[in-house]
């Protein structure tokens, strides 16, 4: 019989390095959340511009434990970062069956700052609101 022997990582050794490190952004889907729940804000950090190489596969690896990240993803709305959270409705809107982060993307739907209008977060918000039928 043969076991397979997980070395113990540095999670942080995990992190992407530059927005070209597909390699280790890809790496992730071979850890579970509970080992790389440290490093989730840092992961998620990678979403600031889908645009970047990596932010594919780690939203792929995000998106697959999407509901154990809700307070990290809510910790996004809090930021003043537009674009930033552009994306995070992008990705987690289709798929988020948490509460907080539904009623946070009706609320930019409905009352957005002045930022998430200019950056067309209240857009994103509007339609993944019809997508998911949530009025």
């Amino acid at each position: 019989m043969n076991k397979i022997i997980k070395m113990e990582v540095n999670t942080t050794d995990l992190i992407p390095k530059d927005k070209h490190d597909i390699e280790r952004a890809e790496n992730l889907k071979n850890y579970s959340y509970s080992e790389l729940k440290s490093i989730i804000p840092e992961l998620l950090e990678w979403l600031q511009d889908c645009n970047w190489p990596v932010a594919k596969p780690v939203s792929e690896y995000l998106g697959s434990i999407n509901g154990d990240i809700s307070k990290e993803i809510l910790d996004i709305f809090e930021t003043n970062d537009d674009v930033w959270k552009y994306w995070t409705i992008s990705i987690f809107g289709k798929i988020t069956n948490d509460k907080f982060i539904r009623d946070e993307i009706i609320r930019i739907a409905m009352n957005p700052t002045k930022g998430e209008i200019i950056e067309e977060v209240d857009k994103i918000a509007n339609e993944t609101i019809l997508e998911r039928g949530w009025r």
